[in-house]
């Protein structure tokens, strides 16, 4: 079938109402857990075939990942589902106000290569959840991952209603020109340009999880051996190929020589004396990738690292020192093995930086002072923050998770995937009783002033009156008003039948 074909496939079962369905939904998601458990091993090798992932990364940042992440939906599905009952008020007393969670239709997810079953299928799962029809795309540049995908996601998911497609640049170029009703893209800044010209063709909404440098800054008060530690492995996790990895360090030249002094220590007792030999440390995607970080390693100025092995695709964990900020290494995202510093006095100077370059994706600051916490929390811009660590802050499904400016639009993880794949649509119930029109008749005309006082009064806001706990009031009232009608009524009785009983005793 032709991508063409393909959609409007898609778009056929979509108006059928098949997936609006909530036991369908749940059903498919049931499945595509199933799918996870029963074929992890296939997982596993295919990562290690696309980038020689340690079973250890493969499990804790890919697949425990979408299991997890999963479950999490499954569980809250039928909640979610819900239509949201916001506050009234005084207009609207009458009235029904909901909010119905529509699914968009068709939608297109691409997913990236770094992380290419994770950040593929768990966008899946929420447009799953949220009822829509799915164009599945997975990266081509991890070609045994999407391979797996296209071979295993048709044994456990609905044809008609989700679909895998593979190919290249030229493929997803002719995927983009078909009308989709929401796409979700991961990837580069430089193609997610192109997806969202695409998308600008048909007004069609999108997310794009994009990336950018991401600052790491180290004060003097953090502690330089933890510090140091967090630090490197969420750079050189996954040989740095990870959009949220600390993309440069900010620090003063002390701590830049502690941080130096205990990196030496970590990196050996973690690796080896020879790196290349680790079965800890994953390679470089491919040879472009590997030309492009080899030429930001030469003239640098290489403090640990630096080895390079064209043939493996293996660049060693490598640290740079004496940065300038407009090296070759500080013009775009790395993605790679390579952490440079650049030296600033102190938090304020950091800061400086930071702003004077576009958000990142996340900010990474390690310092025990609580005031240059708040500093950076609320005088800097980026997707997320994370204070005294690196990496986690994504693993928190409450947490939301996207960019801001450069670095992506849109957010999703846990309910903030369901609600980035659902139309949120306003609805407001009205009936025909008497009353009801009594109030909304003012508004029709003849227009006077009476009717424009009545109708202002109404509609004005008043701070700190909510009509949230009308109902409990009004209940109250009814109560007591109750209460004295039936103590009214009781003594008036008590009063007769001793009147009537004075009358006979006489």
């Amino acid at each position: 079938m032709s991508y063409a074909d393909i959609v409007q496939q898609l778009q056929t079962t979509f108006a059928s109402g098949k997936t609006r369905n909530v036991d369908f939904r749940e059903q498919q998601l049931q499945n595509l857990l199933r799918m996870y458990e029963e074929n992890h091993t296939e997982m596993a090798r295919a990562l290690a075939e696309d980038l020689r992932k340690h079973k250890q990364e493969a499990y804790l940042m890919e697949i425990e990942f979408l299991m997890n992440d999963l479950r999490n939906t499954i569980f809250n599905l039928r909640q979610w589902v819900k239509p949201d009952k916001p506050e009234k008020t005084v207009v609207n007393l009458l009235d029904g106000v909901f909010i119905y969670k529509d699914p968009y239709g068709v939608v297109l997810v691409i997913g990236a290569w770094n992380y290419p079953l994770q950040l593929t299928l768990v966008p899946v799962a929420a447009a799953i959840a949220a009822g829509n029809c799915i164009v599945i795309k997975p990266s081509e540049v991890a070609p045994a991952t999407s391979k797996f995908i296209a071979k295993i996601v048709p044994q456990y998911l609905d044809q008609d209603c989700y679909r895998v497609v593979e190919g290249g640049a030229k493929e997803t170029a002719e995927i983009l020109r078909q009308k989709f009703d929401y796409i979700f893209y991961t990837g580069s800044g430089r193609v997610g340009r192109i997806v969202h010209q695409a998308c600008n063709e048909n007004l069609t909404p999108c997310t794009l999880e994009l990336g950018g440098k991401s600052p790491c800054y180290i004060d003097a008060s953090a502690d330089i051996s933890i510090a140091t530690k967090r630090i490197l492995w969420g750079k050189f996790i996954n040989a740095g190929q990870t959009c949220i990895a600390p993309d440069y360090v900010l620090c003063s030249k002390q701590v830049q020589r502690q941080f130096i002094e205990e990196a030496k220590n970590v990196l050996k007792e973690w690796y080896g004396e020879n790196p290349q030999q680790s079965p800890d440390l994953c390679r470089i995607i491919n040879q472009q990738h590997f030309q492009r970080l080899s030429t930001l390693i030469k003239g640098a100025k290489v403090a640990i690292g630096g080895q390079m092995d064209a043939t493996d695709k293996y660049i060693a964990p490598t640290v740079l020192v004496d940065v300038r900020p407009d090296d070759p290494v500080m013009q775009d995202e790395i993605f790679g093995p390579i952490l440079p510093i650049i030296n600033v006095e102190g938090a304020y100077e950091a800061i400086e930086f930071i702003n004077a370059r576009s958000p990142a994706l996340v900010l990474y600051i390690f310092t025990q002072d609580k005031m240059m916490q708040e500093e950076f929390i609320h005088k800097t811009t980026s997707g997320s923050l994370c204070l005294n660590d690196t990496m986690l802050q994504y693993a928190v499904e409450s947490l939301p998770f996207g960019g801001v400016g450069p670095s992506g639009m849109g957010s999703y993880h846990g309910k903030y995937g369901f609600d980035t794949f659902t139309h949120h649509k306003s609805c407001l119930m009205k009936d025909f009783n008497a009353l009801g029109e009594r109030l909304a008749s003012s508004r029709y005309p003849p227009y006077s002033d009476s009717k424009l006082s009545f109708l202002s009064a109404l509609l004005k806001k008043r701070q700190g009156v909510s009509i949230k706990f009308l109902p409990y009031a009004l209940m109250f009232g009814v109560g007591v008003a109750s209460t004295l009608i039936i103590k009214c009524i009781t003594e008036n009785v008590n009063f007769i039948v001793s009147r009537r009983q004075d009358t006979i005793a006489m």
